[in-house]
């Protein structure tokens, strides 16, 4: 398992979700480190439903590593940020820069509007 502060940007875990009582796979587009905090992982979350029109589907070349198991899908406006190592159960796979930087683009898209 990689330690949570050594995750970074385009990895995808899996991690506690903010919106159920189950976890789910997670992008990780940030990893700022804050002086009382320690490291935050900022990350949007990953479905495996096609229903959201504005989703942004996964390709197997969008992977650094192995693709997921099911088709995915980036859900840009739904942000979450964890706080520590227990809100994250493991390491999954990585994205490659490129598309971690789109989906980057879409998030700040939703934030910005």
């Amino acid at each position: 398992m990689t330690a949570f502060d050594e995750l970074k940007r385009g990895d995808i875990i899996w991690g506690t979700d903010p919106l159920s009582d189950k976890g789910r796979p997670m992008l990780v587009l940030g990893t700022p480190q804050f002086p009382n905090h320690g490291v935050q992982l900022i990350t949007v979350l990953i479905s495996t439903k096609a229903y959201h029109e504005e989703s942004l589907t996964l390709r197997d070349n969008d992977y650094e590593g192995d693709p997921l198991g099911e088709q995915s899908h980036v859900l840009p406006w739904s942000l979450a940020t964890l706080n520590s190592a227990a809100e994250v159960e493991l390491h999954m796979t990585s994205l490659i820069e490129e598309r971690t930087e789109d989906i980057a683009t879409q998030s700040i898209g939703y934030i910005s509007s």
